[in-house]
């Protein structure tokens, strides 16, 4: 099985995709976890820009958003709203059809961001008819580096909440299939 884990943000020590490369080291043998975090490579979305003309860092996007099984996003908030670089990503797939029927589900690596939370959900569940709302990790990693990240997920309660999150969304993939 694969999964890609897309991270909503750009940052080179961003939290959220710390969180997704711990997830990934915590995943189950048999689940390839890819993370996506290069959100800036992907240029702004224009209808003018698709078929043909479609970019090819797009095409290699959409090629992986194709080739896996499931989706994980973990984002920030920036000025209480979804990221600008995330939902261009979700423009360029929702004008497609890779992205549909594929189970979605959300991590955070925040206390706080609900606004944008409630937002991404309400975008999301429109892309996919197959949103996970009920399958949700949240980890309050704010202000720490990517080494401190990793020491915290390696904590028993943290790695736990982690491997159930990841076991509730393989499972809810497997019966997607």
């Amino acid at each position: 099985m694969k999964i890609l884990a897309i991270s909503g943000s750009a940052r080179a020590a961003s939290t959220n995709t710390a969180l997704l490369r711990a997830m990934k080291n915590i995943a189950p043998a048999d689940v390839e976890l890819l993370v996506f975090n290069r959100l800036d490579a992907l240029p702004v979305f224009s209808p003018d820009s698709e078929g043909e003309a479609t970019p090819a860092a797009v095409r290699e996007f959409m090629e992986t958003v194709s080739a896996v099984d499931g989706i994980i996003i973990s984002s920030p908030e920036y000025v209480r709203a979804i990221p600008g670089g995330l939902k261009n990503a979700i423009d360029w797939m929702v004008s497609r059809f890779e992205v549909i029927g594929k189970p979605i589900a959300l991590a955070h690596a925040s206390h706080r961001g609900d606004d944008m939370l409630a937002s991404l959900r309400l975008v999301l569940s429109t892309v996919s008819d197959h949103f996970l709302e009920n399958i949700f990790l949240r980890i309050s990693l704010i202000g720490k580096s990517p080494d401190e990240i990793e020491k915290l997920i390696k904590m028993s309660e943290h790695e736990s909440k982690i491997s159930m999150f990841l076991t509730d969304f393989i499972t809810e993939v497997r019966q997607n299939d």
